[in-house]
């Protein structure tokens, strides 16, 4: 493995591709729940705004086929283009070459549709054409069958890609809890996207810290036993 490869993800050297993300895409994906799909992608995009990743958003076919971009992953970023292509192969669009070149990181974090196709099209080419280091984020990318998308992941490390999952990525971006920065807002993503895990965040700030809940709620009424199991008639 290249020394490369050995450096962790940082805020400084690495940048981020949406790759089709479009109904008609997750429509055929078989290999994650799709709820589950679109929960990872759009908390990996929620990182990339809070550490300001550099972030390109490719389409295909929007007009013809794919449909719009995830409502959810544009809100993120309300101001970015989306390059819109023909050819399955982001790597065949100029706009998107431009934009990596762009954005001057030689490591590329990769979420999309589908994982056979498009994102292994666009790994293989970017790293044999670019030198690209390529991270696939495997949760937050779908393939038409399970096996489409594990046989695509095996290739693609095979041939150098690291793979990698959303949250997995975020951690590494923010790496110590010491940095006071970004902490906040991390917790708050994890407490919105990370399921158990955001679980226990919201138990040890309210019952261990006593932090107070996030939310507001009626009256916390006691428990009043019933009478012989009678209810009362009105």
């Amino acid at each position: 493995m290249s020394k490369e490869k050995l450096e962790v993800l940082t805020p400084e050297n690495s940048q981020l591709i949406f790759i089709d993300h479009q109904p008609q895409m997750a429509f055929g994906v078989q290999s994650i729940d799709r709820q589950t799909l679109k929960n990872n992608t759009v908390a990996l995009a929620k990182a990339a705004k809070i550490f300001n990743i550099p972030t390109t958003i490719t389409t295909v076919e929007t007009d013809s086929f794919s449909g719009h971009t995830y409502p959810e992953l544009l809100a993120v970023f309300p101001e970015h283009p989306l390059l819109e292509r023909t050819s399955m192969n982001s790597w065949d669009d100029m706009k998107v070459r431009n934009s990596l070149a762009e954005n001057g990181r030689r490591k590329v974090i990769v979420s999309g549709l589908w994982t056979e196709v498009c994102n292994c099209s666009f790994a293989l080419s970017a790293m044999h054409d670019a030198n690209y280091e390529i991270y696939m984020v495997a949760d937050a990318s779908g393939g038409t069958t399970q096996e489409a998308h594990d046989f695509a992941m095996q290739r693609m490390v095979q041939a150098g890609v690291v793979p990698v999952t959303w949250q997995q990525v975020a951690l590494e971006w923010q790496r110590d809890w010491a940095h006071r920065d970004t902490y906040d807002a991390v917790m708050e993503l994890v407490k919105e996207h990370s399921g158990a895990y955001g679980m226990g965040v919201d138990y040890a700030y309210t019952m261990v810290h006593g932090t107070p809940e996030r939310v507001q709620h009626g009256e916390r009424l006691e428990p009043v036993p019933a009478n012989n199991g009678t209810a009362r008639v009105a």
